[in-house]
């Protein structure tokens, strides 16, 4: 329970900041916890996906007022400051697009062979390069302020920058979140798009996985899960708002720089 408790904190409290929380996870289970020695490797791979269903909830309580407008239960004031009137379903949806049919086609690829230190220290660094590139790079004025601003070939190309989130240690935050920056989004309307199409990746992603590892849901296994699943969802819960805060002013770059110290310390300490 305790091993679940802290991969759920850590789920939860790096899933919606660009320092990847799949990253964070291996690197956390891989040098303290082992989870994979308390049941099996399948069951732990299993876990890190699945419990990234109560990140999504936290996200959908947050946007809870985006999601029922884009589907038409709620309409909005229209205010470009405030929740959306403006962004389309239909954007949200080319923008997810790329993600889902690459991570359908690899999915397998990356369970097996990409779950490891080795590959999120360079997802780290390189990640981290990215999200320098897209604040030095960055254009001098925002194109749009507000995530109602977005156009298609924005959302589409975000999608694309969310393709390299693929990649454990990439963060799938801090690939489209930089994508939007160096695309003319200011840091808060590249976020809540980002956030905004977290949900039916991550959600996908997650049923993908039960489906085919549901023989790993055991009644030994089920307290493993659901406390993990809780304690994802409280702290994601809390990070996704102060993050929300912060974004704006402190941009990318800090967030890059503990990237590159983490992989740092990790490869001198840890390989």
């Amino acid at each position: 329970m305790f091993v679940a408790f802290v991969l759920g904190l850590v789920e939860g409290l790096t899933e919606f900041a660009p320092v990847s929380s799949t990253g964070h996870m291996i690197i956390v289970d891989d040098t303290l916890l082992h989870s994979k020695e308390l049941f099996s490797p399948e069951v732990a791979n299993t876990f890190k996906v699945v419990i990234q269903l109560g990140s999504i909830l936290a996200a959908v309580i947050v946007f809870k007022d985006r999601f029922l407008s884009l589907l038409g239960l709620k309409k909005v004031s229209p205010d470009g400051n405030g929740p959306g009137h403006k962004l389309r379903l239909s954007q949200v949806f080319v923008g997810l697009l790329p993600a889902a049919v690459l991570g359908l086609l690899f999915n397998d690829y990356i369970d097996e062979y990409l779950f490891s230190i080795n590959t999120v220290l360079i997802g780290l660094v390189a990640g981290a390069v990215l999200m320098i590139a897209a604040d030095w790079f960055r254009p001098g004025k925002p194109k749009a302020a507000s995530v109602d601003q977005i156009t298609y070939k924005q959302a589409l190309i975000i999608g694309l920058f969310q393709c390299i989130a693929l990649w454990p240690g990439f963060s799938r935050s801090g690939s489209t979140i930089s994508g939007g920056v160096l695309l003319g989004l200011s840091h808060r309307a590249a976020s809540d798009f980002t956030f905004i199409m977290a949900v039916p990746v991550m959600a996908g992603a997650s049923f993908l996985s039960l489906l085919k590892h549901w023989q790993y849901i055991t009644a030994d296994t089920l307290p493993f899960f659901i406390v993990g699943f809780i304690s994802a969802f409280i702290f994601a819960l809390l990070a996704i708002r102060f993050f929300l805060k912060l974004i704006n002013k402190i941009k990318l770059v800090p967030f890059a720089l503990y990237r590159i110290v983490l992989a740092a310390l990790i490869f001198f300490f840890v390989m």
